[in-house]
C-alpha cells in the first residue's frame, strides 16, 4: 500500500528533481530555486528557498553526510549549499559553461560529479573545490549519472542512448547502446549482490529512456573478464517516455515516473508491479525513496511534489535494532551501519565511518583505542557513547541470518511447506490458505488472484532443508 500523505506546492514552475537526506527533502525547479523541507512535519526550513542560480535548476542531491546540498543549472554551474543555514559554499563553473543537467556526490563525500549538455563530465574535489578530472561522452548530452556503492566507478547516460562506465580516474571502462531514443535517468542499487553461478560480485543498475522502457542491468567486475554490463530484463509498465527511476534503500523495489503522468513501483527480483500511482496531472519528472524511512517523493511538471507513505512488508535492513532485521550485525553493509548510526542519534559520525569503510564486522570490533587512534574521535564522552551503543549491539545481535526468500511474506517465519500462488510468490501453505479463505487478492500486490490454486514449491522446500542442515552442524 502506498498512501499519499502530503503535497508540496511551493514551486511556481515545473519540478525537475527531488532528493532525500536522513532528515530533509530538497526539491528544485524551472523557477530557478531549490526548496528544503524537514521530514518531521514537511515544513519548509527557515532559509528556504535557496536562490542563486540564474536559470532553471535541473538537479539537486545531498552529500552522504547530509551536511552539503548540491544543485546544478542551465546557467552552467553547480552550487554547494550548507544544509545547516542555507549558506552558499561554492559556485563550480562547468568547463565550456554548458548547461549542467545532473550532479551526484561520491559515496565517501570526496567528489561531486557534474554532467552537462555538451557531453562533458567533471569530477570536482569537494574539499578543495577544484576540478579533479574531466571527460566527455562519445555523443549527445549527458542526462544521467550514478556512483557505485563503493565509489570505485560511476555510470553516465546520454541523450544518444549510451550507458558508459567510468572509473574514479575518469577512464572509460565500458560503453553500451542501451536506449535507442536516449537515456533519461539511471540508478545503482546500494546493495552489491554475489553471483552464485560464478562467484563474482555485481551491482544492480536500472536505466530508463525515451523508448518507454526501464531496463535492469548487472555490472560485473572480475580480474579475468574486466568490466561487463549484462542485460537482465525490461520493465514495460509505462506507455510513454520514462523520465526518472530509483532503487529503494534495500534494493528490493524500483520506482519510475513517466510522461504518461504515472508513477510505478516494481519489485526488483520479479519485475512485478506493486503499485501504480496516478495522482499527478502532468509529466512525472523525478522520484526518490528516503534512505531510512518508508517515504517516497515524486515530482512533476504540475509544479507539485507528492510524499507517499509505503506500507512495507519488510523494512530496510539495519533501520533500527528494534525492527528485528533478519540480517546479522556482522553481515551489515556500510549503509546498514550508517542507518544504525542515524537510529542511535549518532548521525555526526556517518561520514567518518563511511570514510573508514566501517561495515558490521568492523563495527563490532571497534575499541576505545581504535576510536581514539584510528577514527580520531577526540571527545571521551562521545567515544564512551559510541562504545556503549556497540556493546548493546554485541549483546542483542542476531547470530543467524535467515535468507529472506525462506520466510513466508505473510507470517515472516521460516516456511515448512512452501507453495506458489498465482501471483508468483511463495507462501507457507497454512498461512496462504487462511488468507484466501477470507479474500481473493495477493498478499504482496493487493491485486486480484486469477486462481486460488496453490502449487507445492519443492525446490524451495529442499533449499530450506539444506540450509537448516548447515545450521545444525
Amino acid at each position: 500500500m502506498a498512501t499519499l500523505i502530503h503535497t508540496l506546492a511551493d514551486h511556481s514552475d515545473d519540478v525537475n528533481c527531488c532528493a532525500f537526506s536522513s532528515s530533509c527533502l530538497a526539491t528544485c525547479s524551472l523557477d530557478k530555486t531549490i526548496r528544503v523541507y524537514s521530514l518531521s512535519n514537511f515544513s519548509e526550513l527557515p532559509y528556504s528557498p535557496l536562490a542563486g542560480h540564474g536559470y532553471a535548476v535541473h538537479c539537486c542531491c545531498f552529500s552522504p553526510s547530509g551536511r552539503v546540498l548540491a544543485s546544478c543549472s542551465t546557467d552552467g554551474t553547480a552550487a554547494l549549499w550548507d544544509t545547516r543555514d542555507g549558506r552558499r559554499l561554492a559556485v563550480l563553473e562547468q568547463p565550456g559553461a554548458s548547461p549542467v543537467r545532473v550532479c551526484r556526490f561520491s559515496p565517501e563525500d570526496t567528489y561531486l560529479l557534474a554532467g552537462a549538455a555538451d557531453g562533458s563530465v567533471v569530477l570536482w574535489n569537494v574539499q578543495s573545490l577544484k576540478l579533479y578530472r574531466s571527460g566527455k561522452v562519445k555523443d549527445g548530452s549527458l542526462m544521467a549519472c550514478a556512483f557505485s556503492p563503493n565509489g570505485n566507478f560511476f555510470v553516465t547516460g546520454s541523450s544518444s542512448g549510451d550507458l558508459t562506465i567510468w572509473d574514479d580516474k575518469m577512464r572509460c571502462l565500458y560503453n553500451e547502446k542501451a536506449h535507442d531514443l536516449g537515456v533519461t535517468c539511471c540508478d545503482i542499487s546500494s546493495h552489491p549482490v554475489s553471483d552464485s553461478e560464478n562467484g563474482f560480485k555485481y551491482f544492480q543498475m536500472a536505466s530508463c529512456g525515451q523508448d518507454n522502457q526501464i531496463k535492469l542491468w548487472l555490472i560485473l567486475f572480475s580480474d579475468f573478464l574486466g568490466v561487463q554490463l549484462k542485460y537482465k530484463c525490461t520493465l514495460n509498465g509505462h506507455s510513454a517516455p520514462v523520465l526518472a527511476c530509483a532503487f529503494s534503500c534495500d534494493g528490493q523495489m524500483i520506482v519510475s515516473g513517466s510522461v504518461d503522468k504515472s508513477v510505478i513501483i516494481y519489485e526488483t527480483n520479479t519485475g512485478n508491479t506493486l503499485h501504480t500511482l496516478s495522482q499527478h496531472t502532468r509529466y512525472v519528472t523525478t522520484c526518490a525513496f528516503a534512505p531510512h524511512s518508508p517515504l517516497l517523493a515524486t515530482g512533476s511538471m504540475d509544479k507539485t511534489v507528492h510524499i507517499w507513505q509505503l506500507d512495507l512488508k519488510q523494512p530496510c535492513a539495519g533501520d533500527t535494532v528494534e525492527n528485528e532485521s533478519k540480517v546479522a550485525v556482522e553481515d551489515w553493509s556500510e549503509d546498514d551501519v550508517s542507518a544504525w548510526l542515524y537510529a542511535q542519534d549518532l548521525a555526526d559520525f556517518v561520514g567518518l565511518f563511511k570514510t573508514n569503510n566501517i561495515d558490521g564486522k568492523e563495527l563490532l570490533n571497534l575499541t576505545k583505542e581504535s576510536l581514539a587512534n584510528e577514527l580520531k574521535i577526540e571527545s571521551l564522552g562521545l567515544r564512551s557513547k559510541v562504545l556503549q551503543k556497540i556493546e548493546e549491539l554485541r549483546m542483542t545481535k542476531i547470530s543467524v541470518s535467515v535468507p529472506d526468500e525462506f520466510l513466508c511474506p505473510i507470517t515472516r517465519e521460516l516456511m515448512n511447506d512452501p507453495v506458489i500462488a498465482t501471483d508468483g510468490y511463495s507462501y507457507e501453505r497454512e498461512a496462504m490458505e487462511n488468507w484466501i479463505s477470507n479474500r481473493r487478492s495477493s498478499p504482496m500486490t493487493n491485486l486480484p488472484l486469477h486462481s486460488l490454486m496453490l502449487t507445492p514449491n519443492r525446490t524451495l522446500k529442499m533449499a530450506i532443508s539444506r540450509w537448516q542442515e548447515t545450521q545444525q552442524k
